[in-house]
């Protein structure tokens, strides 16, 4: 009989027709985990946070760039605010003086759009419509804004009538058409607001609004022609 040959513990085992087994890919699994067993937790931790590391300064500095956006857009708020007061305080006194031309009514008006306060707004804005000595297709804009007001007060009908009036005066008012279509939109008149956004894309064939509103109505108009 043949002798084993002396070999170590994980190293070839011989049949009996005295050719070795192939167990070597088990006897490499074996070392593998034997060599992850002498880590010492110590040195995983140390791993650990070698790798926190980088992921705190990434979150600092997004958290920093964030505080940083924020405080711009506060403080640009702050400043806008700011002179607007300032700019309807000096129209308002020129108003009370009775020393306001249409400009002064128009750009009051437009102020008190931007603060909201749209009762007051139309009442400037009417006084510069009244008073306007400029260029036709600028009272448009006097219009638009008129329009402007009205429909935040939900006086639809005097909204229309306001855009109608900016886009017989400027027919290129491409502004004038959308807030046409939008306030057409709100009374569920979809014909006239579908007609306002066509003419819009007439002018200006790229307009993102008036593409995106035509494109929403194109089906309900025509399914109510047929």
């Amino acid at each position: 009989m043949r002798d084993t040959p002396a070999g170590p513990t994980l190293g070839a085992t011989y049949g009996a027709s005295g050719q070795p087994c192939k167990r070597r890919r088990t006897a490499h699994k074996c070392c593998s985990t034997s060599v992850l067993a002498t880590i010492q937790p110590t040195q995983v931790a140390d791993l650990a946070e070698g790798l926190e590391a980088p992921v705190q300064l990434v979150y600092l500095v997004t958290l920093l760039g964030f505080l940083v956006v924020g405080a711009y857009l506060v403080v640009r708020q702050v400043l806008i605010r700011r002179e607007l007061e300032e700019a309807a305080k000096t129209l308002g006194d020129r108003v009370r003086q009775k020393d306001a031309t249409c400009e002064d009514y128009f750009e009051l008006g437009v102020i008190l759009l931007r603060k909201k306060l749209f009762t007051q707004a139309t009442k400037n804005l009417e006084k510069a419509k009244k008073t306007w000595n400029g260029e036709p297709d600028e009272l448009a804009q006097v219009y638009n804004a008129l329009g402007f007001a009205y429909f935040n007060m939900e006086r639809n009908e005097l909204a229309q009538a306001a855009y109608r009036q900016a886009v017989d005066l400027q027919p290129g008012y491409v502004t004038a058409w959308n807030n046409l279509g939008d306030a057409c939109e709100k009374v569920k008149d979809f014909e006239n607001a579908y007609k306002a956004y066509k003419e819009a894309l007439a002018y200006a064939p790229d307009n993102k609004v008036a593409q995106s509103r035509a494109d929403a109505l194109k089906n309900r108009v025509s399914s109510s022609r047929a």
